[in-house]
């Protein structure tokens, strides 16, 4: 059996605490993978800007598994909500495109989004270091003062916004 991915959804803030029970419960060659992405943005504090690491989608968790059906009934003995998305009663893994925007932006193990870094020439974005080089296609829109940007992805059929560090060095008209 391969590994597929899917998708868990629990209260927001609880993630952390559901990854570790999940861990605890379930074996290893079971759950391949548990996580819930977090990225890194640039926050100012008192004058001095730092790297602060935030969920990049709160409530919910990337569950890799090659037996969903154990994972589910593992999810049952959790003190927390828990839900597996699916369609019409069973589970649905993620497609291979749905999951290769993660696996292009995280690594296996450490799936934290890097803060990239561009400028806008003539009202086109350029990534010049980063995650986000190359995907400056999939950009909607960009908080320069926050230093943050908004991508749009595809996750069980629907497009999704997702935001993510992007500081823009410079712009020239």
């Amino acid at each position: 059996m391969t590994n597929k991915t899917y998708v868990l959804q629990t209260s927001s803030g609880q993630e952390k605490h559901v990854r570790l029970l999940l861990d605890r419960m379930v074996d290893k060659e079971v759950v391949d993978e548990c996580f819930y992405p977090t990225y890194l943005v640039k926050k100012c504090f008192k004058g001095t800007w730092r790297l602060v690491e935030k969920k990049l989608m709160p409530g919910y968790l990337y569950v890799v598994s090659n037996d969903i059906e154990r994972v589910s009934h593992a999810l049952t003995a959790i003190p927390a909500f828990t839900r597996l998305l699916g369609n019409d009663g069973s589970f649905t893994p993620l497609a291979k495109d749905e999951t290769a925007w993660i696996d292009a932006l995280t690594k296996t193990g450490h799936r934290v989004i890097e803060m990239s870094s561009g400028v806008i020439e003539h009202d086109r974005v350029i990534v010049n270091t980063g995650p986000l080089q190359g995907l400056e296609g999939s950009i909607r829109k960009i908080d320069r003062h926050k230093r943050l940007t908004c991508l749009e992805i595809q996750m069980l059929g629907r497009v999704k916004t997702i935001v993510v560090g992007l500081e823009i060095v410079s712009k020239t008209v």
